[in-house]
Formats: C-alpha cells, structure tokens, sequence
C-alpha cells in the first residue's frame, strides 16, 4: 500500500468516525453516509447545506469544523452592581501593594536563604511595605463608608446625606426664586415704556 493510498484510507476512516459522532448526537438530521446517501430525506439534507459525496473531502471537513463550533465563553449578567468609583479607586490601589508587598517578602526570604547582602534592605522594605499594605486595606473599608454616609445610606440618624440633599434643595429653591424675581423686574419694566410706533 503506497503513502496516497494510506493517506486515502486514512482520511476514509475519519469521516466514518465523524459521521457515527453525528448520527449519535443529532439522530433526527440527514448526516451524509460515505456513499452519499442519506439517512434521511434528500430534500432535508439539500436544504440544510450539508456536504455530499462529490465535494472534496475539505469541504466536508470545513463543514464538520463549522457545525461543532461552540463560543469560548458565555456572558452572564452581574450578580452584584459596580462599586462607585472612589471605593473601586481605593480596592485596586490596596491589591496593588498587597501584591507587591507579597513578591517583596518572597525576594526577602530568597536572599536570607542565599545569604545575599541584598537581605537586610529587603527585609527592611517589605516590613514598610506590609504597614502601607495594611494602611491601603484599610484605606477601602474607609472610603466605603464614608461613600455610604454621603450617599448611599439615607434612613441612619449619623448620614450626611439627608443634609446635603437639603442643601442642595435649599440652593435650587433660591435659584428659582432669583429667576422668578428677574422675570418680575423684566415684565415691570417691559410694561412701563412708551410704544414708539
């Protein structure tokens, strides 16, 4: 048996397995045998732009990539809404020096255990690194709830931000006011002159 009669046999014995695949995952379709015939109507397999016997076997084989095609991934909605903006600020500076307080005690104990001289000031940075990194933890949990207090927790007796939102009526009630008192000043004025016509 010659390398293209092997190859021929080879590529024989693919689209056999392939088919029986098919025929056990969707049993209801027209698959295409070796032959070309149809396990099904013709028309159906016709219309459902399956390959025959007489395309060349690349066809098929492109075909067979283009049916089993399945997304990488699935987008979910979010289970939980976006934090705001200054507490995500905060979260991702935190992981950042976490991150690398973390990858400078690993370089401290590296140098100990080689006995490099580059030991002691490692030592001594990630020890200033761990303070920041806990002060940067520390930093989130606190811009979180003054985020709250100001604006997201309204019916607790400490939250500010029933007195700001009265400011902020307040200023708008003025602003109307002074519009209101301007009209007036324009209407008694417009009234007041003489038709020139």
């Amino acid at each position: 048996m010659g390398t293209a009669e092997r190859q021929e046999a080879l590529e024989d014995g693919v689209a056999a397995r392939s088919t029986a695949q098919r025929r056990r995952e969707a049993p209801d379709r027209d698959i295409p045998a070796d032959d070309g015939t149809t396990t099904g109507g013709g028309e159906a397999q016709r219309d459902s732009g399956e390959p025959t016997a007489e395309e060349p076997r690349s066809a098929r084989a492109a075909a067979q990539q283009q049916e089993y095609y399945r997304p990488l991934w699935i987008e979910e909605p979010a289970r939980r809404r976006r934090l705001p903006d200054p507490v995500r600020t905060a979260a991702v500076r935190a992981v950042i020096i976490i991150a690398v307080t973390l990858i400078q005690a690993t370089v401290a104990f590296l140098c100990t255990m080689a006995g490099s001289w580059l030991a002691f000031p490692m030592v001594i940075s990630s020890v200033v690194s761990t303070v920041v990194a806990t002060w940067g933890a520390l930093d989130v949990w606190v811009t979180r709830q003054m985020w709250n207090q100001r604006n997201g927790v309204v019916s607790e007796p400490s939250s500010t931000a029933r007195a700001l939102r009265r400011e902020r009526r307040r200023a708008q009630r003025q602003a109307r006011s002074s519009e209101r008192a301007q009209e007036r000043i324009a209407r008694k004025s417009g009234a007041g002159q003489l038709s020139h016509s």
